[in-house]
């Protein structure tokens, strides 16, 4: 058996540091062999850039997975020349930078890693359920695991209902929210709905509160910036047999 952490949509330069303060005591606690984050709001104003991704790999992710914000920061898009960092592989092919998909090479077995995003309530990309059976046409190991970026928790609910037994894992992320659903589906998939986020914990999904309540009460333009204070970093530790790729074990967490 191995363990996978998979750690929710990491925000700003504080979600970053708490990363780094704790994710080498997590991995022990937990016995990892792997970890996957998902990166995409890791800078500052959102996006990635070289400097985040670089404190997040330093602190011990083995993949780095992204979302609507993936191409945020222009002067970054060779990031995406990284084979540890994917973005969603339903962007339209021939123009996008990038990949959507990472193969971990863990000498005995095999990981992929793919990244997909939905599309009901965000960008109209290529249809996510068609891509993701194009891509299992050619994964050959069995340890799949998917990070479904996605706005709508029923098209998350479908997706992992539509991959049960195909893949090992599927987790979503995108609404900062740890939801409690997680679950070893019936053919062997390990699903939450939502990881949920790392970041300042008092906050709108990682932003100073104060704006975001001056834009929905005002409905006016104005400039969103990173909350400050204590932050907690939640995702969840999954085991899978290695061999076959079913996994037996899912438990959310929240370190605070």
């Amino acid at each position: 058996m191995k363990r996978l952490l998979f750690i929710g949509d990491v925000v700003g330069k504080p979600g970053c540091e708490f990363v780094v303060s704790r994710l080498h005591g997590l991995k022990q606690q937990y016995r990892a062999d792997i970890v996957i984050i998902n990166g995409e709001n890791s800078a500052v104003g959102n996006g990635v850039t070289r400097q985040s991704a670089d404190m997040l790999i330093r602190a011990g992710a083995d993949v780095i997975t992204t979302g609507n914000h993936a191409f945020r920061h222009k002067e970054a898009l060779d990031i995406y020349d990284e084979d540890f960092i994917i973005r969603p592989a339903n962007y339209p092919e021939g123009g996008c930078v990038g990949k959507g998909i990472c193969i971990l090479d863990m000498g005995a077995y095999s990981v992929a890693v793919i990244n997909l995003m939905g599309t009901t309530f965000l960008e109209a990309l290529d249809n996510p359920f068609s891509k993701i059976d194009e891509i299992l046409e050619t994964v050959k190991t069995p340890n799949i695991f998917l990070d479904f970026h996605a706005e709508a928790t029923s098209e998350k609910k479908a997706m992992g209902f539509y991959l049960d037994g195909r893949v090992s894992g599927v987790f979503g992320t995108h609404t900062h929210v740890q939801t409690a659903d997680e679950t070893i589906l019936r053919k062997g998939t390990a699903y939450i709905t939502d990881a949920g986020m790392t970041g300042v914990e008092y906050s709108c999904l990682g932003v100073d509160m104060k704006n975001v309540i001056s834009k929905m009460r005002f409905k006016m333009p104005v400039r969103f910036k990173e909350a400050e204070g204590k932050c907690f970093l939640c995702g969840v530790c999954v085991e899978f047999d290695e061999k076959i790729g079913k996994s037996h074990k899912i438990q959310r967490f929240i370190i605070r």
